[in-house]
């Protein structure tokens, strides 16, 4: 009997699982696949970016209400979800920036930062593992160690002399880095709006993009899941906190978006199972053997 397949999606605060990979975690779970979003701190030092929710009453229990928001997000998704325990960094600002919060996640040790992780994929035992890139998807420093901890957990969970006391060893098979913002893809749809006299809602971001000149990472794997981007955009607004309703993200119309860009990309980092590039699933080169 063949079992179920299982992907892990490793992210960095409340809200990062559904504005980055959430359509493809909706469709593989609809296919049956098994799926874990592992939340590595509890956002407590985010900033509240939707006006509605700018409250002292919220602000003040702002852990708490992320930690609601993150499992009315999950039951949307359709997902399991952990948290690993750990304390938001924040994102500091300024020139010099300033130091990081004494105790917060990024500034712990690797070895330290990582045992809860390999803890969940020994116990979980994802056949994929999806995270960020080196550079976080941008250069938040939890995002950073994200990307940290999830290579280490890769690496290590399968080594039976590596964090013992934390479960039997497993290998995950595959490491995707999200592509969650490729240029191509805004250029696309301002292309489409501008042929039907529309205005682009991501000018002014898309130049900041450019300003900013963020490494783009080769695109191996595209996974169409156009019909859960509904979906996506309810769990993206279940973090009432981050998201505005009224904001740019959800400004192109849905079916613009379904033609225009029916995907979401990833970067294939790691494999131990032979696979051909391009690919359309994440789960390629897995689903004869598991």
């Amino acid at each position: 009997m063949s079992e179920r397949l299982r992907l892990m999606a490793v992210h960095a605060h409340p809200d990062d699982e559904s504005s980055k990979g959430a359509a493809t975690m909706a469709r593989y779970v609809s296919e049956g696949a098994e799926v874990l979003v592992v939340t590595l701190t509890g956002g407590e030092r985010g900033s509240i970016l939707n006006p509605a929710m700018d409250r002292p009453e919220v602000l003040e229990n702002i852990g708490e209400v992320r930690r609601q928001e993150m499992e009315e997000a999950r039951r949307i998704l359709g997902v399991r979800q952990e948290f690993s325990g750990f304390v938001d960094s924040g994102l500091p600002e300024g020139d010099p920036l300033p130091p990081l919060p004494e105790g917060c996640f990024a500034l712990q040790p690797l070895e330290v930062a990582a045992e809860p992780l390999v803890r969940s994929v020994r116990e979980f035992r994802p056949h994929v593992l999806l995270t960020y890139d080196e550079q976080g998807g941008y250069p938040h420093p939890d995002h950073i160690m994200c990307h940290k901890v999830s290579v280490e957990a890769f690496d290590a969970a399968g080594d039976p002399d590596r964090y013992p006391g934390t479960g039997e060893p497993w290998q995950p098979l595959k490491l995707y880095y999200h592509v969650s913002f490729p240029r191509e893809r805004f250029e696309a749809i301002a292309k489409a709006l501008s042929e039907r006299g529309l205005e682009n809602p991501f000018a002014e971001w898309m130049e900041r993009m450019e300003e900013r000149d963020y490494p783009q990472w080769e695109v191996t794997t595209r996974v169409r899941c156009e019909e859960y981007f509904e979906t996506r955009d309810r769990a993206l607004i279940a973090h009432a906190t981050q998201i505005d309703p009224n904001g740019f993200w959800f400004a192109v119309p849905m079916d613009i978006q379904r033609e225009v860009w029916p995907t979401e990309e990833y970067h294939l980092a790691r494999s131990m199972v032979d696979t051909e590039l391009p690919e359309d699933d994440l789960f390629a080169g897995l689903r004869d053997t598991v």
